[in-house]
């Protein structure tokens, strides 16, 4: 166990952001899901500026590394250009 008061409150919060962390990851992988599962162009096209939005967030904050999020931001223009 940790000495030192700040110590303590290192481990207190590194907690609460690995927490708020993973449930804004979790959350865009559902969104990933939903957004791959739509078949209309026109609605998929007016979501993309919103998922571009939300990957760039988490790139960010450090949630996911910059690279992920540009290669899934091509996924998803990918997706949309592929719609019929």
């Amino acid at each position: 166990m940790a000495n030192h008061k700040s110590s303590i409150k290192r481990i207190r919060s590194n907690k609460a952001k690995e927490l708020r962390n993973k449930y804004q990851a979790k959350t865009v992988r559902n969104a990933i899901k939903t957004f791959r599962a739509i078949t209309d162009k026109n609605v998929a096209a007016a979501a993309l500026p919103k998922m571009t939005a939300m990957l760039d967030k988490l790139a960010k904050t450090d949630v996911i590394h910059k690279n992920k999020a540009s290669n899934l931001k091509s996924e998803l223009a990918v997706h949309v250009n592929h719609i019929k």
